[in-house]
């Protein structure tokens, strides 16, 4: 049998892609409280996301979405990486929410500060396991953002993030253009 060029770039892609979703599982969590999920996405539906993000983009007057989506359709794979909110219970001994206890921040709102360092321990992860398997990556919010509004990791999953995994001669991640 012959495998062509794409047909293994697409193979590296998703087995790498394996990979970057169990890192990011396998990352620290406060308290030892794992609220992540991971979502990879290819093809049509990955340009699904890329085609939200400059529909949003242009709707907040937010260049740096329209730039971001070509970076996501230049990928073979997107990983979504994202987290569930929820309280730690950590009450009087923390405050870093800016409220006295877990209490005060659920009722006013709030979000507990662990969410958001949870899922950067996730991403660090996620892109260094990219790196070491030779996918060029990059950390976008536009693309966590987009699949935000299309719903694709449910509505508990909040903070999510996108990990376009790339396989090319040069990174679509660098060097982009300002877009209006």
């Amino acid at each position: 049998m012959i495998y062509n060029s794409e047909d293994m770039e697409m193979r590296a892609a998703l087995e790498a892609a394996a990979r970057v979703c169990a890192a990011a599982r396998t990352a620290p969590k406060a308290c030892g409280i794992d609220r992540t999920h991971t979502l990879t996405l290819t093809d049509a539906d990955k340009d699904a996301v890329a085609a939200e993000m400059e529909r949003f983009g242009r709707e907040q007057g937010a260049g740096f979405f329209l730039r971001d989506a070509d970076c996501v359709r230049a990928a073979k794979v997107l990983v979504l990486i994202g987290i569930e909110e929820g309280l730690r219970g950590l009450n009087e001994l923390c405050g870093y929410c800016h409220f006295h206890d877990c209490k005060g921040c659920a009722e006013h709102g709030g979000m507990c500060v662990y969410d958001p360092m949870d899922v950067g321990i996730a991403l660090g992860s996620a892109a260094a396991t990219a790196a070491d398997c030779r996918m060029d990556n990059r950390i976008l919010f536009s693309a966590g953002r987009a699949a935000m509004n299309l719903g694709l990791m449910g509505e508990n999953v909040k903070l999510v993030y996108g990990l376009p995994l790339a396989v090319r001669g040069k990174s679509p991640f660098f060097d982009r253009k300002k877009k209006a």
